[in-house]
């Protein structure tokens, strides 16, 4: 209601109309006295945010020891620089003495003379007051007679000393010279011309401060509208490793992916590299959280920080395993257990360094089984080789063979695994029905140890006139149902474009990591649909950057990059992956000389599955002939070469031993009548496919 409504509702003098007015009903709670106990929760909730009384590094012993032996480092350094160019400041003190000598000279000539007086005498002597000139003329007789006998007195005796030490003790003579010349050069020294040589670090960037970030944000059109709330600070600007973080919150509807988005202009507004300027979300508060670190140095220029594992150590793939460090400099690991890995990046991107800091980190487990196929042929990864069960390097059609058949035999060993799993009682498998540490200790006659299937450079395969369709069912199928019972995918791509890598496989994959690419369409084709949208933009990455790209699992990334591992370095570590699976005694394969025998447990009818064109519910023989010939030409090419009718004959044997018979089918999207087969007739999955 109005005030004029509220007086005359008071007074009692209500008009007609406003019985039809509604009274507004509130909607805000009312404001109540504090409940008893208020106080504790108010507190309660003031602990559950409240920061730290000691910083981290005097409560974490590694980050104490971490921040010590930097701090000794430091000092160290520092000392060592300044006392090995000893000499050369000496010889910048010799080359100012004069000056000094010549400053020293005219403050002692000033002061025996008693300089600073005689501007008064003057004084005296023009206003004619003759009684205080002959004041001040004998004060000024009475002061300067001592000052120059010691004048006269320190004159001589230097002198002599200087004459007698340089006959008696010549080369304390010099010393006491240079020091002396020294003493004067100190005195001689400019304000302009340091003596101390500094170091200028032309890569440290300005600290961080609320007003950067206001603009900022403002420049990128990320600012309250009129009347409304704007960008505040959740918290105060702090030291976080080495750089800067704020955390602010946006203007009320505004997300922080409209930041991520604008990544680029962000870093032109604040005057930094783009390299060191990390937005991110902090979806833990809300949406509207921003969280943006600022790096001290840029970090694509940093020293290179050495793997955990380059020296000594073992690694568990059933755990995280350390592949690399984010811009911050804090180790950043990788999950490859019950998951897969997608790395897709341009040329010269760093896609090796990626490979070797995975793959070295899997020969360190020594119950893990190695199944690579370098695809390049450049012996990338030729430092592994001694432990790997299976190795191949080339990129001619055999070694695409022996690829494929690689993804085979992962597949028959899940199923196997998967009927051994499915047969144990459930209190063996509480956390489901997969291969776990325990189970591979309980049963090790079994070997469910994680089998580690790398294919680098697969585009030769997804692109292949003849292998193209087969990898691509392979790989999705063994994605998608292998990561359960321990067998892992990892497939690397120089070319992530579409025909390069399919659909159904990059869609499948778990865990994604994204280098350096040209455009947002194969940045999504790693990074998963929409992830440009999000935020997520390896385009950002500069190919000077190696290594470096954005880690996905889910919606969610973060930038790291590879530890970086020399090739002389990377066979050092497979010496003791080596020595370790010797002890342990899990060498196999090739790594013992022994042949390896890729198994293949797929039937005609797991082939005719795989090629059935989806949401048809018949074809006829004669194409599935046609379509099983382009999956897997090795078997079925020669069924082209017959007659329609001794082809569809062939297919019909074929199936007979899996009770599954063709029949005269009339299609009449195809072709009329002929022998063909209805997908209902095919006998379901086995468990675990």
């Amino acid at each position: 209601m109005t005030e004029t409504m509220l007086k005359l509702v008071k007074d009692g003098d209500v008009p007609e109309y406003a019985e039809a007015v509604e009274v507004p009903r509130p909607v805000d709670l009312p404001e109540t006295a504090a409940e008893p106990g208020s106080w504790i929760a108010e507190r309660r909730a003031y602990l559950k945010d409240a920061p730290p009384v000691l910083p981290s590094w005097l409560r974490v012993p590694t980050e104490f020891v971490t921040a010590t032996k930097y701090t000794a480092g430091y000092v160290a350094h520092v000392s060592a620089f300044h006392t090995v160019r000893v000499p050369v400041y000496l010889v910048r003190l010799i080359g100012r003495s004069p000056v000094g000598a010549w400053r020293l000279a005219v403050r002692w000539f000033r002061w025996v003379v008693d300089a600073e007086a005689r501007p008064v005498e003057a004084k005296a002597a023009t206003t004619a007051d003759i009684e205080a000139w002959l004041a001040l003329s004998k004060e000024r007789s009475r002061r300067i007679r001592p000052r120059r006998i010691l004048s006269l007195c320190i004159a001589s005796a230097t002198t002599i000393a200087t004459t007698v030490s340089a006959f008696i003790v010549p080369g304390y003579t010099a010393m006491a010279g240079v020091t002396a010349l020294a003493a004067l050069g100190l005195a001689g020294r400019s304000t302009d011309r340091p003596l101390i040589t500094r170091y200028v670090s032309v890569r440290h960037m300005r600290p961080l401060d609320s007003t950067e970030v206001f603009e900022a944000l403002a420049a990128i059109g990320i600012e309250g509208k009129k009347g409304r709330r704007g960008v505040e600070f959740a918290a105060e600007v702090m030291r976080d490793g080495p750089g800067w973080r704020a955390e602010v919150d946006l203007p009320a509807g505004v997300e922080a992916t409209a930041v991520l988005e604008k990544r680029a202009a962000l870093a032109a507004a604040m005057r930094r590299p783009i390299s060191t300027v990390w937005p991110e979300g902090d979806r833990s508060a809300h949406p509207g959280r921003l969280v943006l670190w600022v790096a001290q140095q840029d970090p694509a220029k940093a020293g290179r920080k050495l793997w955990p594992l380059m020296k000594d150590g073992q690694a568990d793939v059933y755990q995280p395993l350390p592949y690399g460090f984010d811009p911050r400099g804090n180790l950043i690991d990788i999950t490859l257990m019950y998951s897969n890995l997608l790395v897709g990046g341009i040329p010269g991107s760093g896609k090796t360094s990626c490979a070797l800091a995975i793959v070295l980190g899997v020969a360190l487990d020594p119950t893990a089984e190695l199944w690579i196929y370098e695809l390049k042929g450049s012996g990338d990864l030729d430092a592994v080789k001694p432990i790997c069960h299976r190795y191949v390097s080339g990129d001619d059609d055999e070694d695409l063979e022996a690829a494929l058949a690689g993804m085979r035999s992962g597949i028959a060993e899940y199923q196997r695994r998967a009927k051994f799993i499915k047969a144990l009682p459930a209190a063996e498998v509480p956390d489901g029905r997969r291969v776990t540490r325990q189970l591979q200790e309980r049963y090790p006659d079994q070997h469910l140890g994680p089998r580690v299937i790398v294919i680098d450079e697969v585009q030769e395969l997804f692109t292949h006139p003849e292998y193209k369709d087969e990898a691509a069912a392979l790989a999705t199928r063994l994605i998608k149902k292998g990561r359960a019972y321990g067998i892992i995918l990892i497939l690397l791509t120089q070319n992530p474009d579409a025909p390069s890598l399919p659909t159904s496989v990059s869609s499948s994959v778990g865990t994604r990591l994204c280098l350096a690419v040209m455009d947002w369409r194969a940045n999504n084709n790693v990074l998963g649909t929409s992830a440009y949208e999000r935020g997520l933009r390896a385009t950002d990455i500069s190919i000077d950057e190696q290594g470096t790209g954005i880690l996905a699992r889910g919606r969610d990334g973060i930038t790291v990059r590879a530890a970086f591992i020399k090739q002389t370095e990377a066979e050092d570590i497979a010496k003791r992956a080596l020595a370790l699976r010797t002890a342990a005694g899990t060498l196999s394969g090739q790594s013992v000389g022994a042949q390896v025998e890729e198994q293949d447990v797929e039937t005609v009818v797991d082939h005719v599955r795989a090629v059935w064109p989806d949401g048809i519910e018949a074809v006829h023989s004669h194409r599935l002939v046609e379509a099983l010939a382009a999956y897997r030409a090795d078997l079925y090419r020669p069924w082209t070469e017959l007659p329609v009718g001794e082809a569809s004959t062939a297919l019909s044997v074929a199936l007979k031993p899996f009770k599954v018979s063709t029949r005269q089918l009339t299609i009449r999207e195809c072709c009329g009548g002929a022998k063909g087969l209805r997908y209902a007739d095919l006998p379901a999955a086995e468990d675990g496919e």
